[in-house]
């Protein structure tokens, strides 16, 4: 019982040091890196959940897909970060203020979060016993999600055009 509890502590505190890291990072490329090992950790607890699916679906689509394009778009914009450094303390205060009201929504939310007695029992009615996590998932997204799953790959190959598109514009 120690082994998943030393396991989950382990990638939880890669994945919060690795996200701090993405937003203190200065430099972006160094930022998408700690983006890939936040999604990696992140995708480290869902397999100790027992969630497998998910677990390779972020691997494959976020590691795989998003985070190497954030990459290739950082590398292939060539920012100057003088540029960029230049104004910070002009937007301090309004950061600050900011912050302050997202934490404190962040105060509100958690601090006066109640959980319905009935939700477990929604939640779980639903999975059949004699299927895998990936096949029940599978039997849900096409069966009853099937018009928003082909909505969203719909959407998703317009997206995919389009960065084709705008990439070959000569």
């Amino acid at each position: 019982m120690i082994l998943p509890a030393l396991f989950f502590y382990l990638f939880a505190g890669i994945c919060i040091a690795s996200a701090v890291m993405v937003i203190v990072s200065r430099n972006p490329v160094h930022s998408v890196l700690f983006l890939i090992l936040a999604f990696v950790n992140a995708s480290g607890l869902f397999v100790l959940m027992g969630a497998e699916f998910l677990a390779m679906i972020l691997v494959v689509v976020y590691v795989g897909a998003v985070a190497v394009l954030f990459l290739f778009v950082i590398m292939m914009l060539d920012v100057d970060f003088t540029e960029l450094r230049e104004g910070f303390l002009d937007y301090l205060p309004i950061g600050l203020v900011i912050g302050f009201v997202f934490f404190f929504e962040l105060f509100l939310v958690v601090g006066f979060w109640v959980i319905n007695p009935g939700v477990a029992k929604s939640i779980t009615a639903a999975i059949p016993a004699n299927v895998s996590n990936t096949e029940a998932l599978g039997l849900v997204l096409y069966t009853r999600y099937i018009h928003y799953t082909e909505l969203a790959s719909m959407v998703l190959l317009v997206a995919m055009i389009g960065a084709i598109v705008l990439t070959l514009h000569h």
